[in-house]
């Protein structure tokens, strides 16, 4: 198994802390502070220049235009809240390798987490399983690990509940928010909030992938029984035999047509590079944060 970030068995303590800082780190390498959240400042109007003024805000051409020398004003721009909405049911925590879907999505979570604090972006997460994790956004960064260690619990009877969830926190959103949800969507109501939540928000999909899903068995024939829902298929296991749209088209172009950004984690393979990619070609975290 090879990824950008080697993760340790077990999420809590010390050791979790430093991996997931490590994680946030490899998410904005080689990034200044405006890859997610902006440049800081944003130009508001210009004015008459007064005594005290810096030189170097002068704005030359409208000075030249009307003969009298003006200064730029800029203000602040507003930071847009990060909830992150983690699956914690039964599928996400089954695997066929030791790093689970689970186990994967609560240390990219509370990563993000990280970065989008360095950029004074207020962070919050709740949960899609049985229990109930709701953290409103805050810009405390002992809440991340916080709420970290309460998903790191497995949940292998939970059901799932991810288009509740996520109905329940864009009611709860008073200001335009950035939505991050990490699931495997088995949910087969999820993609209708989703794009509910896209009408509202900027979301963002990060879609996590055991290697079995995609036909890395070699068991000929199985016949298996989807964890929440409880649905009995077969399948041949070099098949890929995660639930697909019921119309066929795939989960990604349904989401892209709903104006949700989407990208694929597998648990067996690297991930750092394509999420870094994917933040930097989005421009912001929080995309629309003017």
């Amino acid at each position: 198994m090879t990824t950008d970030v080697d993760l340790p068995r077990e999420l809590t303590g010390a050791e979790f802390e430093l991996v997931v800082r490590k994680l946030a780190d490899s998410l904005t390498y080689g990034e200044d502070a405006s890859s997610f959240l902006g440049a800081g400042v944003d130009y508001a109007q210009s004015r008459p220049f007064v005594d005290g003024d810096a030189i170097k805000s002068i704005e030359w051409r409208v000075t030249a235009r009307t003969g009298r020398v003006h200064v730029k004003e800029y203000e602040a721009p507003k930071r847009m809240p990060v909830q992150l909405v983690v699956d914690t049911s039964a599928s996400m925590a089954i695997s066929s390798i030791p790093l689970s879907k689970h186990r994967l999505a609560v240390a990219v979570a509370a990563a993000l987490g990280f970065a989008a604090l360095k950029r004074q972006s207020p962070v919050g997460a709740t949960s899609a399983g049985t229990r109930i994790v709701r953290v409103p956004p805050s810009q405390l960064r002992s809440r991340v690990l916080a709420w970290a260690a309460q998903l790191e619990r497995a949940g292998f009877d939970e059901g799932t509940t991810l288009a509740l969830r996520l109905d329940q926190t864009c009611a709860l959103m008073t200001t335009r928010a950035v939505i991050i949800v990490l699931s495997d969507f088995h949910d087969p109501d999820a993609l209708a909030s989703m794009r509910r939540a896209a009408q509202a928000h900027d979301v963002l999909a990060l879609q996590f992938i055991d290697p079995a899903e995609h036909g890395a068995l070699r068991g000929g024939v199985l016949r298996a029984r989807e964890a929440e829902t409880g649905r009995w298929f077969t399948s041949r296991s070099r098949a890929r035999w995660q639930p697909d749209q019921r119309d066929g088209t795939d989960l990604t172009t349904h989401l892209r047509r709903a104006g949700v950004d989407h990208l694929a984690i597998r648990t067996d393979r690297p991930f750092v590079s394509a999420l870094r990619h994917l933040l930097k070609e989005r421009g912001t975290l929080g995309r629309g944060t003017r």
